[in-house]
C-alpha cells in the first residue's frame, strides 16, 4: 500500500501523544522533529515538508491545544487537516464542457502508464452513463496504437485511429470531428510519451492542445518515481497549462511522497489514482480520505461505495437470511467469496478499516491470497449436492476433493470444520438476537463460541 512506511512511522508518533494528559511545547516539536523525518523519508519535497511542519507547529502550540482535555488527539486534528489541505483539500472533479464533447488531453513520460490510463478513464465515464471516444494519437511507440484498440474492445469504447503514418495533431482534430458527428459527450486523447522531456514532444502537444482547445490536460505520473515524478510534472505544466494529474502504481509505491507533494508544487490537483494493471475504471482522489488513512484512521467512505457499487444488494439480503436461518451452504460461501474478490485484493479493504494498520503491524498479520484460492478450489470440487449438503462428505468423499483441488485432505477437513464452526456460530447469534432479545447480551454470546473458532478465510 501506498504510505505504508509513512503511516506507520505517523500512527507510532502520534500513539505517544495521545497517551499524554497534557502536551508541552518540547512534546510538540519531538512530535513534529519525527513528522518531518517520516515525511522526508516517504520521499516528500523537502520545501514541502517545510511548509508543512511550519503551518502544524504553528497551530499546535496554540492556547486551545495545551488547555484542551485530549490535547493528543487535537493535535492529530490538526495534522490531519494539514495532510488534507496539502494534497489539495477536497476531490476535484473531472471538467464538463459547456457544449459537448467535453475533450480530455492525456500526456506523460513513457512508462507511466498513459494508454492504460486512457482505457480506465474511458471505463469510468461509461460507467457513468456517458459516451466517450478515445482517440489513438501515439504513432511513435510500436504497438501503442493496437494497445489502445485491444482496450476498446474489452472495455467497449470505440477507438478513432488513422494508423502511425499521420501527424498526431490531425488524427486529434478528425476524432474530434467524428465525436461531434456521432455524439460523443467526451473524447480522450492519447499522445506519445518520451523517456525524457523534449522539445519536439511538447511543440507536438502544443499544437494537439492548439487544434483540440481541450477542457482537460491531465499529466499521468508514475508514482514510483517518487521526487521525480513532482520534477516532471513542475516541467510539463510550465508548457502546458496542466488541469490535474493521474497518479498510477499508487499500490507499488510505499512511499507515496509524489502523491503529498505534487498539488504544492505545481498547483495541479491530483484528479485521479490508479492501482493495478487490470482495467478497472479510475478511483476519484479523494485528499481528506487519503490523509484518515495515512493517519490510521481507515476510509470507510471508500469502502461503502466499492461495495455499493459492486456487490448486488438483492443477493446480499438473501445471503443474510440464509445466515440468519442456518441454511448457509457451501455454494452460498462461494458466492459470498467472489462478490468480496471483486472489491478488489484484501489486503486493501483492510486498509481502509480504522485501526487495522496497527493491527497488522502487532500481529503480524498477513493476507493470503494463496490461501483463498485454495478455499475456492476445494469448494470448487466439490459436487452440486456436497455444496449443499456438507454432511454426506465422508472419507472418500474428502480424499476425491483434496486430489481434485491439488490440496491435502488435512486442509480439506480442517476447512470443513471451520465451515461447520461458524455455521453454528451464526445460528446461536441470530438466535441470541432474534425477536426476543439479546438473551444473556455480549457474556452470552462469548460462551456460545465454539473454542477456538476461526473464519474459513
Amino acid at each position: 500500500m501506498a504510505f505504508e512506511g509513512l503511516s506507520s512511522r505517523l500512527q507510532n508518533v502520534f500513539g505517544k501523544l495521545r497517551g499524554k494528559g497534557k502536551v508541552s511545547e518540547d512534546d510538540v516539536n519531538e512530535a513534529m522533529r519525527e513528522v518531518r523525518l517520516a515525511l522526508l523519508e516517504a520521499d516528500v519535497n523537502f520545501k514541502v515538508v517545510k511548509d508543512f511542519i511550519a503551518k502544524v507547529k504553528e497551530r499546535a502550540v496554540g492556547l486551545e491545544v495545551m488547555k484542551s482535555f485530549t490535547p493528543g488527539m487535537v493535535v492529530v486534528d490538526i495534522v490531519n487537516k494539514e495532510l488534507t489541505e496539502l494534497m489539495g483539500g477536497t476531490q476535484s472533479k473531472l471538467a464538463k464542457a459547456n457544449k459537448p464533447p467535453t475533450v480530455i488531453l492525456m500526456a506523460g513520460l513513457q512508462g507511466a502508464g498513459k494508454t492504460t490510463s486512457t482505457a480506465k478513464l474511458a471505463k469510468l465515464l461509461l460507467k457513468d452513463k456517458h459516451k466517450p471516444l478515445m482517440i489513438a494519437g501515439d504513432i511513435y511507440r510500436p504497438a501503442a496504437i493496437k494497445q489502445l484498440q485491444v482496450l476498446g474492445e474489452q472495455i467497449g469504447v470505440p477507438v478513432f485511429t488513422l494508423g502511425d503514418q499521420t501527424s498526431p495533431v490531425e488524427i486529434a482534430r478528425q476524432g474530434l470531428q467524428l465525436a461531434k458527428e456521432n455524439g460523443h459527450d467526451y473524447v480522450i486523447i492519447d499522445t506519445a510519451g518520451r523517456l525524457h522531456i523534449d522539445e519536439a514532444l511538447m511543440a507536438e502537444l502544443r499544437q494537439i492542445h492548439e487544434a483540440t482547445k481541450p477542457d482537460e490536460v491531465l499529466l499521468v505520473v508514475d508514482a514510483m518515481t517518487g521526487q521525480e515524478a513532482v520534477n516532471v510534472a513542475q516541467s510539463f505544466h510550465s508548457q502546458l497549462e496542466l488541469t490535474g494529474v493521474i497518479l498510477t502504481k499508487l499500490d507499488g509505491d510505499t512511499r507515496g511522497g509524489a502523491a503529498l507533494s505534487v498539488k504544492a508544487v505545481t498547483g495541479c490537483p491530483i484528479k485521479f489514482a490508479a492501482t493495478g494493471e487490470k482495467i478497472e475504471p479510475l478511483e476519484p482522489f479523494h485528499p481528506e480520505r487519503m490523509a484518515s488513512r495515512i493517519l490510521g484512521m481507515g476510509d470507510m467512505l471508500s469502502l461503502i461505495e466499492k461495495a455499493h457499487s459492486t456487490i448486488d444488494a438483492e443477493k446480499a439480503a438473501e445471503m443474510e437470511r440464509k445466515m440468519r436461518t442456518a441454511e448457509f451452504t457451501f455454494e452460498d460461501f462461494l458466492e459470498q467469496m467472489e462478490q468480496v474478490r471483486k472489491l478488489g485484493p484484501l489486503d486493501q479493504l483492510l486498509d481502509m478499516m480504522p485501526g487495522m494498520g496497527k493491527m497488522k503491524e502487532m500481529k503480524n498479520f498477513k493476507v493470503d491470497e494463496k490461501q483463498i484460492g485454495r478455499v475456492e478450489a476445494i469448494v470448487k470440487s466439490m459436487t452440486k449436492a456436497e455444496k449443499q449438503k456438507p454432511e454426506i462428505l465422508n472419507h472418500s468423499r474428502r480424499k476425491r476433493i483434496a486430489a481434485g483441488s491439488g490440496t491435502s485432505i488435512t486442509e480439506v477437513n480442517r476447512l470443513i470444520k471451520q465451515f461447520d464452526d461458524m455455521k453454528k456460530m451464526m445460528k446461536q447469534f441470530s438466535s441470541m438476537m432474534g425477536p426476543k432479545g439479546p438473551k444473556g447480551g455480549m457474556k452470552g454470546l462469548k460462551g456460545m463460541l465454539p473454542k477456538g473458532m476461526k473464519f474459513p478465510f
